[in-house]
């Protein structure tokens, strides 16, 4: 395998994740990857083969604040073609209330391709403290913006303490 072909097999991984994140239909994210595949995910853990990686995925992504991000896109990725790797940073946005702030977490994306067009690890590292206080700076942001709808109110008063 060479630099190219792991470039293409990204930019293909990358236009499937926006088409998932469009029509909100997550399920296929899980055929990405081979059937024995490992999904490492610091917070919530390892995920063995598409079956798992299928119903994490829906889980979510079926939720707040993963129902509501807008938008997935590659800060910067370095090539590991000995490794047949791509490591990359993904920013995960919120939408815009309107007040031109933008509100994003990031996490590191350690993805470990098996040729075909198929990847056969895949590992997420952040902090879960960001991600948790992204929802719920954008949930009291859409509060406050009139925007705050039942799944982020939810989340809200389950995490955000009193106000």
């Amino acid at each position: 395998m060479d630099e190219q072909e792991l470039r293409e097999a990204f930019a293909d991984y990358g236009r499937r994740v926006e088409e998932f994140r469009t029509s909100g239909e997550w399920a296929g994210f899980a055929d990405l990857f081979t059937p024995d595949a490992d999904y490492v995910e610091h917070a919530f853990g390892t995920f063995k083969g598409r079956d798992q990686i299928r119903r994490w995925i829906l889980d979510t992504m079926g939720a707040y604040p993963g129902n509501v991000m807008t938008g997935f896109p590659v800060g910067w990725s370095v090539v590991d073609v000995e490794n047949s790797r791509i490591v990359c940073e993904i920013r995960n946005l919120m939408p815009d209330l309107g007040d031109g702030i933008v509100r994003e977490a990031g996490n590191i994306t350690i993805l470990t391709y098996a040729g075909d067009g198929l990847w056969s690890r895949e590992e997420d590292v952040y902090n879960p403290a960001h991600f948790l206080e992204l929802g719920l700076q954008w949930a009291r942001a859409a509060e406050q913006h009139g925007a705050l709808n039942d799944e982020a109110a939810a989340f809200l008063a389950a995490y955000g303490g009193p106000r």
